[in-house]
């Protein structure tokens, strides 16, 4: 239901409002979020393998979606890496899915950050896509406190069609991102 409200809300006063401050001549050139892609880096993996299937299932509780191990591409010595060995989890949403995990990170969780004041907007990266990087995965509230035995982070990266970041920066903030002032 909130992704339906947010999609709507995209469609029917954003739209029209980034099309009047960019003078597009066209509904497509409009930018639009594509994709949203979660990654938890689990170091740890390399000395324990239980601790890779926990994150696995702390981040399909987030996303509401099973994530894929990532795996080294090269070995590391100083790591005790090799090549191929599992080394995090990432999760990629699209479409409703993406829509209901944005809604909810802007609405609730983002908001139950200690001492949060907004979230910096100098994390884009010149072509429009934005990334967020959280300490804890206990700000989600599909996440028992008591059931964590590591406090974990994450990085969200929201990618956009935007051509510059100014764009992007418009479209987050009428999407509703808490952006420090």
């Amino acid at each position: 239901m909130a992704t339906t409200r947010m999609k709507d809300r995209f469609l029917n006063e954003i739209t029209p409002a980034l099309m009047q401050k960019f003078n597009y001549t066209t509904v497509m050139q409009v930018p639009k979020i594509e994709k949203v892609v979660i990654n938890m880096g689990v170091g740890e993996a390399v000395s324990n393998s239980k601790v890779l299937d926990v994150a696995v299932e702390e981040l399909r509780l987030i996303a509401g979606q099973k994530p894929v191990v990532t795996r080294a591409k090269k070995s590391i010595a100083g790591f005790k890496l090799r090549e191929n060995m599992p080394i995090g989890v990432k999760v990629t949403l699209r479409g409703e899915r993406m829509y209901y995990f944005l809604d909810k990170l802007f609405n609730v969780s983002l908001p139950r950050v200690r001492d949060f004041r907004g979230i910096s907007n100098k994390a884009f990266d010149g072509r429009g896509n934005y990334t967020l990087g959280l300490k804890e995965q206990l700000i989600f509230p599909e996440i028992e406190y008591d059931k964590v035995d590591k406090v974990r982070g994450m990085d969200v990266v929201i990618v956009t069609t935007a051509k510059t970041d100014e764009e992007a920066r418009e479209l987050l903030t009428q999407l509703g991102m808490p952006f420090a002032k």
